[in-house]
């Protein structure tokens, strides 16, 4: 929000709160809502950032949803920002799960319920494949599209193929990133001051 006299604590609440309420699906469905809420409603990243947070946070023990949640408040305003927003995010599902408790019986074996769940997972599944698609044209953009492919294909069997944990892949693919972009700022540094002495 671009109003100057916007609460960070009231944006970082009611952002948290909505993501917590509608990230039905576990921690992947709730990162496109965050990212609408850092990104898009808040500014609090850019797209970049959110990627590369995204990516770190993967790389970390514990719920995504909630290490994002603590990232974002502690970057708005440090450890109490990092609390607000963790408890914004739990609490509002934490007293729903509680009021339901006594439901579940019923609910689960509801028709109406399991037709909800039915048609909410393609609108989980379209969010994530929406997300993926604009990561995957920012990579081919950064590196070009058969290294990008590349990178898919190597990733896909690190994965599916040798089941290396998720965690070891990022890590692998960060330090590369490292490594390359570190290169190839080596190297433009070395084309100017050549051009420059000529």
């Amino acid at each position: 929000m671009d109003d100057k006299n916007s609460n960070p604590y009231i944006e970082l609440t009611f952002g948290m709160f909505r993501t917590g309420i509608l990230g039905y699906g576990g921690g992947p469905s709730v990162i496109p809502l965050l990212r609408h809420e850092a990104v898009v409603r808040y500014n609090w990243l850019s797209d970049d950032e959110f990627g590369e947070v995204l990516a770190l946070a993967n790389a970390l023990p514990g719920p995504i949803a909630t290490k994002m949640a603590a990232y974002l408040g502690y970057r708005e305003k440090g450890v109490l920002g990092a609390v607000v927003a963790v408890l914004a995010h739990i609490l509002p599902t934490c007293i729903a799960m509680i009021a339901l408790l006594s439901a579940v019986t019923f609910l689960s074996s509801s028709k109406i319920v399991a037709g909800m769940i039915a048609g909410v997972t393609p609108v989980i599944a379209v969010m994530l494949g929406t997300m993926a698609y604009e990561f995957g044209e920012k990579a081919v953009k950064g590196l070009g599209i058969y290294t990008g492919i590349g990178f898919f294909v190597v990733s896909f069997l690190l994965l599916e193929s040798i089941q290396i944990h998720p965690a070891l892949v990022i890590m692998l693919f960060l330090a590369y990133g490292t490594v390359h972009f570190r290169t190839v700022a080596k190297l433009k540094k070395q084309r100017r001051d050549k051009e420059g002495s000529a």
